[in-house]
């Protein structure tokens, strides 16, 4: 004999920070909520964010932050449920957290306690929080019909919080994309994001000082730019090319073929300061000038490269002026990215003109919502990601009905 399905108002598919708010959103207002996770623990990329800290937001979310093909969409989101709003759910918990550059806000101890929060929460709108659970099958009727490995279930409301690409090795899938298509919604163009990017020596114009091998691990301060955007953070070089995060956030900017520029020494005018030390010190090699300005293995790396050797005294004007115009605007052609892999979020996802900005919900199937990294809405690197989750996650649990 058939077991008849179990029956909720909605089920949410996908235990991550969207699905996790809007679940407590939905339960704390008196529905009966399904929240079904394919892994075995909800919370994984909570659990892994900010060193194991969870950047949980930022103080500074602006609409401006974020990339999409309707650059206004999150606007209303992010308006009925801010970062004020979270940091109040924090300290409501007394979770203690901090502070650090840029207005990133970290739990001073483990990411777990964000994650705590949120099942408690759940637990207190009485959501039934199932693991284990892989989706087999969604279908529609008389409402939404959800198939899995542990039975099938119903509901007058299906919430699609799967996520995106990034980090498959955390179990991302394409589900999302995958259902929103069934049911006829569009997907734009999908691009891994806050991702590290490939470079070879050449690209940097460091061929003879082995960019992988003796450059890997050093950091520098720098400004980097593309398409119109500048980010001023560190850069990391790497055995592959570039990270660090001024380069996960131009990342998302950058196109396949596109140049980047670094300014590799923000803080200073470069031409001034190699011709005034030409001046002070001449008989000072190059690369210990640099080193001045530069960490030692990159100053000795860029005067190997781009400067004759000696001292600093024999080098023309002319050269220390090229060379400081190279320092400011250094070109960088990048091969490609490290990809899903590596890469915190994906960029693009379902189309925002298919979905209400005040609901979450899309427009030609009632009962359908969509919210967090499946939804093409991408934030910069520093909390604007999960504050983007939290606010879809709260407005689409508010608007379920």
């Amino acid at each position: 004999m058939t077991t008849a399905p179990e029956s909720f108002d909605v089920i949410i598919i996908g235990a991550g920070a969207a699905g996790l708010m809007c679940a407590l959103t939905a339960g704390q207002r008196g529905k009966k909520v399904l929240l079904l996770e394919h892994t075995d623990k909800v919370g994984a990329k909570i659990l892994i964010s900010g060193g194991g800290r969870c950047n949980f937001t930022n103080r500074s979310i602006a609409p401006e932050c974020f990339l999409s093909g309707n650059p206004d969409f999150c606007r209303s989101a992010l308006s009925r449920y801010t970062q004020a709003d979270f940091i109040s759910l924090i300290e409501r918990h007394r979770i203690p957290y901090h502070e650090k550059t840029l207005g990133q806000l970290f739990c001073d101890g483990s990411a777990r306690a964000v994650v705590a929060l949120l099942l408690a929460e759940c637990a207190q709108g009485g959501v039934d929080v199932r693991v284990g659970h892989a989706v087999t099958d969604v279908s529609r009727g008389d409402g939404f019909r959800v198939a899995t490995g542990h039975g099938c279930f119903t509901a007058p409301a299906l919430v699609l919080a799967t996520g995106g690409l990034s980090i498959p090795k955390m179990g991302a899938t394409g589900f999302a994309h995958d259902v929103a298509r069934r049911f006829g919604l569009r997907v734009t163009d999908l691009q891994a994001a806050l991702v590290p990017l490939t470079a070879a020596p050449e690209t940097l114009g460091l061929e003879t000082s082995g960019l992988g091998r003796e450059l890997a691990g050093v950091a520098v301060a720098a400004i980097v730019s593309c398409a119109g955007q500048s980010f001023r953070e560190n850069i990391l070089f790497t055995h592959r090319g570039l990270s660090g995060p001024a380069i996960l956030q131009i990342s998302s900017y950058w196109r396949p073929g596109q140049a980047i520029w670094l300014d590799l020494v923000p803080a200073h005018a470069a031409r001034d300061f190699l011709l005034q030390r030409k001046q002070a010190r001449p008989k000072a090699e190059t690369k210990t000038i640099l080193t001045e300005i530069l960490p030692t293995r990159l100053a000795h790396a860029l005067a190997e490269a781009c400067l004759p050797p000696g001292p600093i005294a024999i080098v023309p004007d002319r050269t220390l002026v090229a060379f400081a115009a190279r320092l400011k605007h250094w070109e960088v052609r990048p091969s490609g990215s490290e990809g899903w892999a590596k890469a915190e979020v994906t960029l693009g996802g379902i189309d925002t003109r298919d979905l209400s900005s005040k609901t979450m919900e899309a427009r030609a199937v009632p009962g359908l919502y969509v919210i967090g990294e499946a939804v093409d809405v991408t934030g910069w690197l520093g909390g604007y990601n999960f504050q983007w989750a939290w606010s879809s996650g709260w407005c689409a649990g508010q608007a379920i009905s």
